[in-house]
This record gives C-alpha cells, sequence and structure tokens, in this order.
C-alpha cells in the first residue's frame, strides 16, 4: 500500500489543503501561485453552498472556496477530468463571489478580488502554438485590443498538471515545489530531500500519511480513492477506444488506396488478422 494518499481524490485533496488545521499550507500554496506584492497572512473557509451548486459526483473533486484577510475572494479546484465547457463553468462559478459582495443599501461596486484556480489533471488542447501546448501555468485576466489589462480584479489561473514535467533536480520556484509535491505525492515513499528543511511541506506529509489515519479515515479514503479509480479506469478505456477507431479508419483508407498489408500492419500497428477483416 501506498505510504502518502493521492491529492487528486476528493478526500485526499481535502485532508491536505481544505481543512482547518490546514490553513498554513494552503496560505504558503497560494501566495506561491498568487505571488502578490502583500502575501497572504490568514485565510477563512466559507460555505461552498454559497457558490450555488457547485458539486459533479463525476468530475469535481473538491471545491476550497476562501477569503483571506483583505476579503479577497479565493475558489481552488481540483479537476480530474476533462468536460465539454469547462472554462465556461470556471467563470460561472467567478460570478458568485462577486454577485455576494452586492448587498442591500451597498450597492458600490468597488470590488475585492477574485481569484478562481484550477489544478488540472489533463490538457486543454487547443493551443495556437507549440509553446502553448507544452505550457502547465496559464493565467488570464480581461484585457482590451491592445493586450493591456481592462480589470485586474478578476484572474483564472490554470495548471495542467500532465505538461507539469519537471524532476526534483529541476525545481526552482516555490510553486513547482508545490506541483512536484501533488503530482508525486502518492508514489513517494519517504520524504524527497528538497523537502527535507521546509517545516509547511513536512507538516504537508505528515497529515497525508495514510498510516496516521484511524479507521473511519481510511475508510473515507479507499471509498475516495476506488471512486477516482474507477472514473480514471473509464477515462482511459473511452481514450483507447477513440484511439482504436482512428487507427481502423486510417487502415481501411489506406487498404482502399491498394497500399500493401505488410506497410499498413508497420504504419498502424494493427496486425495482419486484423487488417484482413476490414
Amino acid at each position: 500500500m501506498a505510504v502518502y494518499i493521492n491529492p487528486f481524490t476528493d478526500y485526499g485533496f481535502k485532508k491536505i489543503f481544505g481543512e482547518e488545521a490546514s490553513k498554513p499550507i494552503l496560505i504558503d500554496f497560494l501566495n506561491a501561485l498568487l505571488k502578490n506584492e502583500s502575501p497572504i497572512k490568514d485565510l477563512s473557509f466559507k460555505n461552498n453552498e454559497q457558490l450555488g451548486q457547485l458539486t459533479d459526483a463525476k468530475n469535481v473533486i473538491f471545491d476550497i472556496y476562501c477569503e483571506n484577510e483583505n476579503g479577497e475572494k479565493i475558489i481552488v479546484e481540483l479537476q480530474k477530468s476533462k468536460q465539454n465547457w469547462f472554462k465556461e463553468r470556471t467563470i460561472y462559478y467567478s460570478t458568485f463571489p462577486i454577485r455576494e459582495q452586492v448587498t442591500k443599501g451597498d450597492i458600490s461596486y468597488n470590488f475585492k478580488a477574485v481569484y478562481c484556480i484550477g489544478i488540472l489533471d489533463f490538457t486543454f488542447n487547443d493551443y495556437n502554438t507549440e509553446q502553448e501546448a507544452h505550457e502547465w501555468l496559464h493565467e488570464i485576466k480581461l484585457k482590451d485590443q491592445n493586450g493591456q489589462t481592462f480589470y485586474d480584479k478578476l484572474t483564472y489561473l490554470y495548471m495542467e498538471m500532465p505538461n507539469f514535467n519537471k524532476a526534483e533536480d529541476e525545481l526552482v520556484t516555490r510553486l513547482e515545489k508545490w506541483l512536484y509535491f501533488i503530482k508525486h505525492l502518492e508514489d513517494f515513499h519517504n520524504i524527497p530531500k528538497i523537502f527535507n528543511d521546509e517545516v509547511v511541506f513536512i507538516e504537508a506529509f505528515q497529515k497525508a500519511e495514510i498510516a496516521k489515519f484511524n479507521k473511519s479515515q481510511l475508510d473515507s479514503y479507499e471509498y475516495s480513492l476506488k471512486g477516482y479509480r474507477d472514473l480514471k479506469g473509464a477515462i482511459d478505456t473511452a481514450v483507447e477506444k477513440a484511439r482504436l477507431e482512428n487507427t481502423i479508419k486510417i487502415a481501411t483508407n489506406m487498404k482502399a488506396m491498394g497500399i500493401p498489408d505488410d506497410i499498413i500492419n508497420k504504419t498502424t500497428g494493427l496486425s495482419v488478422h486484423e487488417i484482413a477483416n476490414l
């Protein structure tokens, strides 16, 4: 059994970042990501119900909705599978922290900043350049036709974890350390050297250590892990099916063009028997 929990499960992510005792860990992660001139000193967790109906059992892992000491609103979502209209959904989410700032008798519209953060276990695959296809951090703000920021109090930050491939000896920034921690936590058998002198990371590892769970916690985690693996398996199966269908289509077209079966075999990887039955 693994030593540490999988942070891509609903239970795992909440255990590390979403509990009251996890505030120092979450604050450290957010400061590494946001890089604001005034670092976050304190957070208060807000009721997720204030964001409306945000739960989707098949896709949403866990939403953290919190507010810093300056009243700025922060939504953190760990998303494990690609879905239609994901960007639209995060924009929809961002409207709730804005709307809740408008109260009867006080419609000043002097809003506090809102940050929508997505840690994604997939890539968007809608890039315009090869460089964009390999980027793992995307920061989006409202800008005008000249590329100037039109409104600086609404920020979307997406981290595509499949694109984050840095090794331990390549980590430079604190954010890179956090993403390395999140991506590889379940595979660690002990704490990597790069985290040895980092108090907040040591605390995160301690919270993630499965051996310290009581029976109730362990049951909850195993149930959550099963759900994650079932969804992951379904996604992998769908991807493989789509890949096979595309390969068969290519092979069928090649055969219609009169290309020899042995060439089709080498090109597509389909067996001679499979090609003969096309």
